[in-house]
């Protein structure tokens, strides 16, 4: 008897009430309107010159460059970003120290600056005039309307999605295991590579992950500091600007299309890693 009444108190609760069913509509219609029906009109005029044309518009030969150039450049950015993110986090979770609260509120500075404010900046300081630019200068190094401009300022825009997913994580991190590594004599790295690295690895993919996705897309920045040159400096989202100004839509959707499919199959794999890090946790 109890047990019934119990199943049919889990049913009442359940049952959705009017403003439960007007909210959930609101809310797939929000959706649909902001993210479904774009992605179905960007696709439908991809694919209205046929497949044959799409893909003419993704394998012409600037095309490739600026994708290889995307891809090569963004994973440059996402190996610097996991160690320097990482340290970061540990610093910031395992030390105390002067202004560190300061610190811990810069990290999301990028976050807040508009992307081509800060193409501006990196501009004032890397460039030929700048400071640090002019110094490089001198020695036949550039850094700004070349490569290394263009991984710097991926840096600067994406260096937090690291920071902030192994931070928490590195918070709630048991010592016990570590100091009983330690106890038995393990160096400090054996310890990290060993005990505290396993924990912060699906974190750290996840950053990794955020990284890439934001740096594929990314345009503000690097239309400041790269150049766009073709064949040289040119990234994929500066190439689709370059294809609308030249009246060629065609072009752009084709690369855009591609942008697209790539973020979403990083979403699946973040998809994919949040299950591998629940079960990770169940685990331990």
């Amino acid at each position: 008897m109890k047990s019934a009444v119990n199943s049919k108190s889990r049913r009442k609760s359940r049952s959705s009430t009017p403003g439960d069913l007007v909210l959930r509509s609101l809310s797939f219609f929000y959706v649909f309107l902001l993210i479904v029906l774009p992605l179905i009109a960007i696709s439908s005029r991809a694919f209205s010159g046929g497949l044959e044309g799409l893909w003419r518009n993704i394998v012409s030969p600037q095309a490739l460059y600026s994708l290889k150039l995307t891809f090569i450049v963004a994973l440059v950015m996402v190996v610097v970003n996991v160690v320097t993110g990482t340290a970061t986090a540990w610093v910031l979770v395992r030390y105390d120290f002067p202004l560190k609260n300061l610190m811990n509120a810069l990290i999301d500075l990028p976050f807040a600056i508009p992307t081509v404010v800060t193409g501006i900046m990196l501009v004032a300081l890397y460039g030929p005039n700048g400071l640090i630019g002019g110094l490089f200068g001198r020695h036949g190094i550039e850094i700004m309307y070349a490569k290394p401009g263009i991984v710097l300022a991926l840096l600067y825009v994406s260096f937090p999605f690291v920071v902030r997913t192994v931070q928490p994580v590195m918070i709630e991190l048991d010592k016990d295991m570590e100091e009983a590594a330690s106890t038995l004599g393990a160096r400090p790295l054996v310890i990290f590579r060993r005990v505290v690295l396993p924990s912060l690895t699906p974190a750290i993919l996840t950053g990794a992950a955020l990284s890439f996705s934001r740096a594929i897309g990314e345009f503000g920045s690097i239309a400041i500091v790269s150049g766009n040159i073709p064949y040289k400096t040119q990234v994929a989202s500066v190439y689709i600007y370059g294809e609308l100004e030249s009246y060629n839509p065609q072009g752009a959707l084709g690369m855009s299309m591609v942008l697209l499919i790539c973020s979403f199959l990083i979403l699946i794999l973040l998809n994919r890693l949040q299950v591998w890090n629940r079960r990770h946790e169940h685990a331990d």
